[in-house]
Parts: structure tokens; sequence; C-alpha cells
């Protein structure tokens, strides 16, 4: 028997038919899906500091289980001491079974020890259906030791999805379990 994360089988089984009740789609292929999962994290004191790239690639890969890359800036910046070429970042895309497995975590134990948390905010829509969320603490997840880190920051984490608009990302999203703030 071949192993199906819980969100992948749930999409498929209970969301699909909610969306296309939701916005009456004609065709099940219509109904959006989350196509991947974007963590990024900028590291801007490692102009100075190269180890701190190496930690940053390290917990984005512990957070995501799967390896991250280093991201390098694109262009010279003489007020910020860059280089072209420097390393500045680190991000890890997402998809399939993995993406599942990482939003299943975020949602169930990630979130859920946030300091007084009360939902996400419903203001992060790009307008072409695809969703940003800022985190502030990389210590909410559980994969990362306390101990081991040595400066707290945060992280972005981007859902593309492949709904047309916002209102649709948004439904996919709160269907996949995501808790946004009531307004």
């Amino acid at each position: 028997m071949e192993y199906i994360p819980r969100l992948k089988d749930e999409y498929k089984n209970r969301v699909v038919k909610n969306l296309i009740k939701e916005f009456s789609y004609s065709n099940v292929m219509q109904a959006p899906k989350l196509q991947k999962i974007v963590l990024s994290r900028g590291v801007g004191d490692a102009i100075a500091d190269k180890k701190l790239i190496d930690h940053a690639v390290d917990e984005l890969s512990r957070i995501a289980g799967q390896k991250a890359v280093a991201t390098v800036s694109k262009k010279d910046v003489a007020s910020f001491k860059l280089r072209k070429g420097m390393p500045i970042g680190a991000k890890v895309t997402l998809r399939g079974d993995r993406m599942y497995e990482f939003l299943d975590r975020l949602i169930t134990s990630a979130l859920p020890r946030v300091r007084d948390f009360s939902g996400i905010k419903s203001d992060g829509f790009d307008g072409r259906g695809n969703y940003n969320l800022g985190i502030t603490e990389q210590i909410i997840f559980p994969e990362i030791n306390i101990d081991k880190v040595n400066r707290i920051s945060g992280m972005d984490i981007t859902f593309v999805t492949t709904a047309e608009t916002d209102k649709e990302a948004k439904a996919l999203l709160t269907e996949l379990g995501l808790p946004f703030k009531k307004n």
C-alpha cells in the first residue's frame, strides 16, 4: 500500500467537492490546487559573517525536510557593502507529497505554538491567487532545537496556487486548514 499524505487525500476527497459547490465549476479540473510552497529567509548580516548562511540553510532544510539552497545577490549595492553573487539568504521549494506534509505540520504543530495566536492575516494575497505568510520566529517549528539556535529570525512562506482570484485561493487554503482571522 502506498503512503498518501493526510492533506493530499483530504484535498482529493473533500476539498475539491466543496470548491466545486462553492464556485460552481463545470469540471473537476477547474478547482484550484496548491502547486508549491516556497520557504525563504533573508540573512542581512551574512555580509559580515558567512557562517550565518550555513545556519539558515541548515534550519530551513530541517524545517522543510528537503535540502535548502543559498540565494545570492543579483547586483552590487554599495551602501550595503554588497557585491553581485554574494550569498544573502536561503530558500527551499516544496512540491508534491513533501508540500502537503509541510503544510500539515505547519497547521497542526507550528502555528499553534505562536505566542498569542489568533489566526493568520488574510491580507497577504497578491491578486493572482498566491498567498504570502511571514513568520517572526523559526523556533515555532518542532524540528528546531532551541538550544542550538544562534539567532532568532523569521522567514517568509509563499503558497502558490492555480487559483485565478484571491477569493478562490482563500477558499482553497481555508478548506486545507489554514486558520485565517475572522474579520
